[in-house]
């Protein structure tokens, strides 16, 4: 099988924003007790973060990370996870039927954040919340100082502001399952009303307002274009959600549903394009889509989780090196978006349908999505080029024919980059790159992620069954993940 990949100088795509490699971590499961947050831990430190999962994090090169939910958001009060610890209240937390202590708040995730090398995206609480409270947080975290709320930050041990920039205007209020769901009629005018205080506040925030849960929600598309209508000039970003799993053990098909997610973008900007038309707009709406991952593994033995206790074993998935291959697939795609996608999160970033797992007093490791992502934040930056991609095509079952190839090519001064994932279960792909106007290609890196065993995973007693090898520039394996670097010099 040969792929051929053309690229030409002049034909680009756009600039990749860093914050396409976004995380998240929401108040689930082992994400922050146990995960982030261990004060007993060995490798605790001053602030009882574990150091090992830190160290992992920024190894990923994370920018960016959505808090503190999700679905726990909404019904979230975020003055309990400020002041004291002694005197902050233990409360049921409804959306993952759990016991928050909030040991963990605004005040110690900022500097969490701050230690990990990113920024918060912060979720305001749209659905048992309201208006005043949402603005409250915004001058609780950035007013200077001379108010109730910047003042009782400054006594809570802060002195300046966190400055955080990036805000959600709630969680998937779309969903019949979200505390406080509303109609997109309901939705776009809280979140138009809220938009406004917000950035009264602080002019310099931008905000993202709630898009479709998923594309196969039954609202979608009307969804959209009605909560645009409302709060188009008021927001910055309309986010997307969408999670993949193998549930028919078809890995084929399993391994296209990076079209769904090509689908679901190109569908969600030709709805913002039309609302800017009808809104008479100068403004492009750019995407968030800040949760996607592959979540399925899990399902079942989250149903047999004692209810009503703290970090609770909620939503572990244990990936194999089949979702890792899918992981590069949905990291390419955004990418090939990324004129639009300007914030991606990868839901989660520890434990919780995470690419680091912990042992609760005990080691924390990669697991297999780990790498293509790591791989994509390191070396995909730069100008995205609007490449072709030539190869054969299979069956992809519910996606349709689709190429064995997903491939992106990024130009970042005179080095340019080659990700690509070789779809096919049988078949080595022989790569030939056409190059117009970026002279002679000379490889400098080939890094492959491989495993002949589809279902490999990583483990606390393997953590390198499935690793990153080199290879040789010159063909794909089978089933794999690969980084190709060349450095571009003039031809003869």
């Amino acid at each position: 099988m040969k792929v051929r990949i053309t690229a030409d100088r002049d034909y680009t795509i756009g600039e990749v924003s860093p914050r396409i490699y976004g995380s998240f971590i929401e108040h689930l499961g082992r994400a922050v007790y146990g995960g982030i947050y261990e004060p007993e831990h060995p490798q605790a430190d001053d602030q009882g973060f574990r150091k090992d999962v830190l160290a992992l994090v920024q190894e990923l090169g994370v920018p960016i990370v959505r808090y503190p939910g999700g679905n726990f958001v909404s019904g979230y009060r975020w003055q309990d996870g400020t002041g004291p610890r002694e005197m902050r209240p233990r409360r049921q937390e409804l959306a993952w039927n759990s016991i928050e202590p909030n040991l963990i708040g605004i005040d110690e995730f900022q500097e969490w954040a701050r230690r990990a090398g990113s920024e918060v995206m912060m979720a305001v609480n749209l659905g048992t919340g309201g208006v005043e409270d949402a603005r409250d947080l915004v001058e609780y975290c950035n007013f200077p100082g001379g108010t109730a709320l910047s003042d009782r930050r400054r006594a809570n041990g802060f002195e300046k502001p966190f400055g955080i920039r990036t805000w959600c205007l709630g969680n998937e209020m779309d969903g019949p399952w979200q505390i406080g769901h509303r109609t997109a009629e309901e939705y776009g005018r809280i979140a138009c009303e809220a938009a406004k205080a917000m950035k009264m506040t602080d002019p310099s925030i931008e905000l993202i307002a709630c898009g479709s849960s998923s594309s196969s929600m039954p609202t979608f598309g009307e969804w959209e274009t009605t909560v645009l209508k409302h709060c188009y000039n008021e927001v910055d970003y309309l986010s997307l959600h969408s999670y993949y799993g193998n549930r028919s053990g078809n890995s084929a098909e399993f391994l296209a549903c990076s079209r769904d997610m090509d689908r679901f973008i190109t569908d969600v900007k030709a709805i913002c394009d039309a609302v800017k038309a009808i809104r008479h707009s100068d403004k492009t709406m750019y995407l968030s889509f800040d949760e996607w991952n592959v979540w399925f593994h899990s399902n079942e033995q989250d149903k047999q989780v004692e209810k009503w206790t703290v970090a609770p074993p909620l939503l572990e998935d244990v990936y194999t090196f089949e979702d890792a291959l899918v992981a590069g697939c949905l990291l390419i795609t955004l990418l090939r978006h990324c004129d639009r996608v300007k914030i991606a999160c990868l839901a989660q970033l520890v434990n919780v349908i995470a690419p680091i797992m912990t042992e609760n007093g005990g080691r924390a490791w990669a697991q297999t999505i780990f790498y293509p992502f790591r791989d994509a934040s390191r070396y995909g930056r730069g100008t995205a080029l609007d490449c072709k991609v030539d190869c054969p095509s299979h069956d992809g079952g519910a996606y349709g024919e689709t190429p064995c190839a997903e491939a992106v090519a990024l130009l970042s001064g005179e080095e340019l980059t080659v990700l690509a994932v070789n779809r096919s279960l049988t078949d080595s792909a022989l790569l030939e790159l056409d190059l117009r106007g970026l002279g002679k290609p000379e490889l400098m890196e080939h890094r492959q992620l491989w495993n002949e065993d589809l279902k490999a995973v990583n483990t606390a007693d393997a953590p390198d069954t499935v690793a990153p090898s080199q290879g040789d520039g010159k063909a794909l394996r089978p089933h794999s993940w690969n980084v190709l670097r060349y450095k571009l010099k003039e031809e003869a």
